[in-house]
């Protein structure tokens, strides 16, 4: 089945401390890892976290970094089907050096049997739902009782 994209999610953790704070390095990383030039944006959300975007021709990369915490979460999305997330993955890895690393890959955009593009509905029942009714059967039963 074709599918329009790829997305790759990465979680490093415990990253290497040194590469965490040298931001200008992370993009020049970026920069190497996509081959066409990127548009780079950064943001400080506060002292601990940095948000690098870099949109490219065919997708984009997304990283956050949480220095205090030693970890990054890193959103790789390709359209191209010649571009694999997996090589830009590898960098960015290398670049942190993380002992701990949890990775998701999706397919987007895969339009397969339209019972599996329908979502899923779950319904739950709250557990103070629960009590009230079963509260009201005990009442029930005991009206019947009284009768």
């Amino acid at each position: 089945m074709k599918i329009l994209a790829r997305q790759l999610t990465l979680d490093l953790y415990n990253c290497d401390t040194n590469r965490l704070g040298s931001f200008d390095e992370i993009k020049d990383t970026l920069k190497s890892v996509v081959g066409s030039e990127p548009r780079i944006t950064s943001e400080f959300i506060n002292e601990g976290h940095c948000s690098i975007i870099g949109a490219f021709d065919k997708g984009h990369i997304a990283l956050h970094v949480y220095k205090e915490l030693r970890y990054v979460a890193v959103d790789i999305f390709t359209c191209s089907e010649s571009d694999d997330p997996e090589e830009l993955a590898k960098v960015i890895r290398k670049f942190f050096r993380p002992d701990k690393i949890k990775s998701t890959f999706l397919k987007r955009g895969d339009f397969g049997l339209e019972r599996e593009i329908k979502p899923k509905i779950k319904v739950r029942v709250a557990p103070l739902r629960r009590v009230k009714n079963a509260g009201a059967k005990v009442v029930k039963k005991l009206v019947r009782r009284g009768k």
